[in-house]
């Protein structure tokens, strides 16, 4: 399968937020993965939630990458990841009812199909991966995302346990 890798340079200012979600949406469109689908919307706020992470917590310029299907319509795994210059690990919080912040990694944890970080370089990377199925109907493949009787819903992908 062909993968198309893209990246944002992002800069420490909390305005590129915006930015790297409008940049996000236009390379999803471009890959085929429309922005009425809800893989889509749920990239977009992984964008959001990383990259403010990224440039709230660290104080650093940050790269933003996208790993895209090549062909739209085949079952597939979009991968973000936000590479930032800063040691620390991210650190999920427990936040209150009142709390203004501090559910960004839940939220990660909750849509992401996988999510971790890793030492690079001189700082880290933090990625997730959300797979995307054949939508119903579609005859391109006998079972979407490797398994023997896959539950699709809305073009997300649920394994159930």
């Amino acid at each position: 399968m062909q993968v198309l890798q893209v990246q944002l340079e992002v800069r420490p200012d909390p305005a590129e937020v915006g930015r790297a979600r409008r940049w996000a949406r236009s390379r999803l469109a471009g890959s085929g993965i429309g922005a009425d689908e809800s893989l889509a919307e749920t990239v977009i706020l992984l964008v959001s939630e990383l990259v403010t992470n990224a440039v709230v917590h660290t104080g650093c310029p940050a790269v933003l990458r996208l790993s895209l299907p090549g062909v739209p319509a085949e079952a597939a795994t979009v991968r973000l990841e936000v590479a930032d210059a800063s040691t620390r690990a991210p650190v999920p919080r427990c936040a209150g009812d009142d709390a203004t912040g501090g559910r960004g990694l839940a939220l990660v944890d909750g849509l992401a199909d996988r999510w971790g970080w890793n030492a690079d370089g001189a700082g880290k990377r933090i990625w997730c991966e959300l797979d995307r199925c054949v939508p119903p109907g579609e005859a391109s493949a006998p079972t979407a995302c490797g398994s023997q009787a896959p539950v699709v819903c809305e073009g997300l992908a649920y394994e159930a346990v």
